[in-house]
């Protein structure tokens, strides 16, 4: 029988590294500005789990709250086998020890890094 997964934390990248941050995966795409790769402590950096540019810059471009529209666009993403076998491994590593998903994201709670909290805990 396999551990269950635990559930990720998610931080922004700009926060300083915790001893208990355990493996460190960046979900962004793009590299957050201003920060050294030296200070960053990612471990991980999977860019076929990160949303498309497209879908990225559409959810930055859209009116109103498209947070529900951005999940469904981005699951479907997630469903491709790149990024599939990119979230098995995050899935992976959930089950050896603490995982946290690093964003540059002002609302991590309203990014991408949520919707793959949520994938990782199902």
């Amino acid at each position: 029988m396999t551990r269950a997964a635990r559930r990720p934390t998610v931080r922004r990248i700009y926060d300083p590294a915790d001893p208990g941050d355990g493996v460190r995966v960046l979900v962004d795409r793009l590299w957050p500005r201003g920060l050294a790769k030296a200070d960053a402590h990612v471990d991980e950096w999977p860019k076929s789990l990160t949303p498309s540019t497209e879908l990225r810059r559409w959810y930055h471009a859209a009116e109103g709250d498209a947070y529900e529209e951005f999940r469904r666009r981005y699951e479907a993403e997630l469903a491709e086998p790149e990024a599939a076998e990119a979230l098995d491994r995050l899935r992976e590593l959930a089950r050896k020890g603490p995982l946290t998903l690093l964003t540059a994201s002002k609302e991590p709670d309203r990014s991408h890094a949520a919707v793959l909290v949520e994938l990782l805990k199902g």
